[in-house]
């Protein structure tokens, strides 16, 4: 190879499967040097005040990374690790090694955006070239059936255009070789305790013990897919909260890129033609479609995502109390349904799909609070952050989305019977219910005092008291909700 090096910075893409910005650089027929950079605002603090990248987090980051430089080690190089500012780091490292240009998937949210636009300006002063490619979703953005900024506003229209108009791309191949790396410190991987975190403890009730990287991902895909044979009952299993295999739990390969969307597709194409097409093949891809849709709402609105507002614009006046946001936070709201999904994450660093809905139903329509509080909580646990999904899911449940339906909210205890009919999941994550029988495990507040002696608990010392009146504080948060509508 006689041309000069291309860099690829790594970002949000930790993988070498279906990777458009190393498949490019390899046709060039240019020696490749791969950059992760560990950014330090990434693990500073949100405006609430929160760990922006909390611990279960940074885990699965940091493994996620070491397993990449793994994967570039047994195709015959490395990967390069930094720590600092990208726009300060990399400048001088393209210099140094005669890179001839940076390759990178382009990301569409302002703290990203702000470091690509500083990156390309101090490159552009040294002659270095920069060249970004679209990234994450399942369709391409080149592929839609109309511009970004004419997405529609409804995620049923978006998908119904999109699906009889748009193809999906095929992966993209995996190479079997690379070239080594120049003479260059390759860098040691940070740890935890470098970013001021204590390494996560397992928790055993956990629905999978998640470790990052490209192989666990795939590893579990096979799992779920092939040994497991799971994929075949997706739609009928999606919604519960309890074990390993009620969904997929690709959440956190995707959102760190260690997994590829279309890779995944092209497994459930295969799925169909070995196995069986379905309902539930269909609604995988149906739910990756909503991670395209959240994407591509976040690149067509830009920081009307992140305003209290919203997407809509309306100006809820949310209250900011924070002893009822940490009792929500803490699991001691009085709602078992509730509190089990907040310990849950709290222990774990995930939550289900529904859990999910039910928790942020209740810290916006039954208590009133800033959603704003509840996303930046999110951001700061879940191993399957994604600005654009985690921003533009609040958005939907606070009523402030562009696909928001007015004052919908979820009812706990129509959603506890419906979703944990036993009790098998709250008293799987609040032991000081155990043993309450399934009839009266989800309205503990109305045991009496000897049914609370029978059972072994006593509320308000064991467990708390419900914090709100379910009925009258909907109806409350409603009035709210709809005045702000009328201004």
């Amino acid at each position: 190879m006689t041309e000069k090096p291309i860099l690829i910075w790594y970002r949000n893409d930790l993988r070498i499967h279906d990777h458009e910005p190393l498949h490019q650089a390899l046709k060039a027929n240019a020696p490749v040097v791969p950059l992760y950079c560990f950014d330090e605002r990434q693990f500073g603090t949100t405006a609430y005040g929160f760990p922006k990248t909390g611990a279960f987090r940074g885990q699965f980051l940091l493994e996620s990374i070491a397993d990449l430089r793994k994967s570039w080690l047994s195709l015959g190089s490395d990967l390069l690790v930094r720590r600092g500012l990208p726009e300060e780091i990399i400048p001088p490292l393209a210099k140094s090694l005669n890179i001839s240009a940076v390759y990178y998937y382009r990301e569409v949210t302002s703290e990203e955006l702000r470091v690509e636009s500083a990156l390309k300006k101090s490159l552009e002063q040294i002659g270095v070239k920069v060249q970004s490619f679209w990234s994450a979703t399942l369709f391409h953005a080149d592929d839609l059936p109309f511009a970004i900024p004419q997405i529609p506003q409804l995620f049923t229209k978006f998908r119904k255009q999109l699906e009889p108009q748009s193809t999906v791309r095929p992966t993209l191949p995996t190479p079997q070789s690379l070239s080594p790396l120049p003479k260059i410190e390759p860098g040691k991987l940070p740890q935890l305790s470098d970013f001021g975190l204590e390494p996560p403890i397992f928790d055993q009730r956990a629905v999978l013990p998640f470790s990052g990287g490209e192989t666990a991902a795939k590893a579990r895909l096979q799992q779920y897919f092939w040994k497991q044979n799971c994929l075949k009952d997706y739609k009928q299993t999606r919604n519960g909260m309890l074990g390993a295999d009620y969904s997929s739990k690709f959440s956190p390969w995707l959102a760190n890129g260690c997994l590829s969307p279309r890779y995944v597709f092209e497994q459930v194409q295969d799925y169909e033609t070995r196995r069986v097409k379905n309902d539930s093949t269909y609604w995988l891809v149906f739910e990756l479609l909503w991670r395209d849709y959240f994407r591509f709402i976040a690149a067509k609105h830009g920081n009307h995502l992140f305003r209290q507002s919203g997407l809509q614009g309306v100006a809820i006046p949310w209250q900011e109390d924070w002893a009822r946001f940490d009792l929500w936070r803490q699991g001691k709201t009085g709602f078992p349904l509730v509190d089990a999904n907040m310990r849950e994450i709290a222990a774990t660093g995930f939550m289900s799909n529904r859990g999910r809905q039910n928790v942020a139903s209740f810290l916006t329509k039954n208590l009133g609070i800033n959603w704003q509080m509840g996303a930046e909580w999110f951001e700061s646990l879940l191993i399957d952050y994604d600005v654009c999904s985690n921003w533009g899911n609040w958005n939907y449940t606070a009523g402030v989305g562009n696909d928001a339906r007015g004052f919908r909210y979820f009812n706990i205890q129509k959603q506890s019977k419906d979703y944990d009919p036993q009790g098998d999941y709250v008293k799987h994550w609040l032991p000081e219910l155990i043993s309450i029988p399934a009839r009266k495990v989800h309205q503990p507040w109305q045991l009496t005092p000897e049914e609370q002696k029978n059972y072994g608990v006593t509320i308000g010392v064991d467990y708390p008291r419900p914090v709100v009146d379910l009925i009258k504080s909907v109806q409350k948060n409603e009035k709210i909700y709809n005045a702000a509508l009328k201004r």
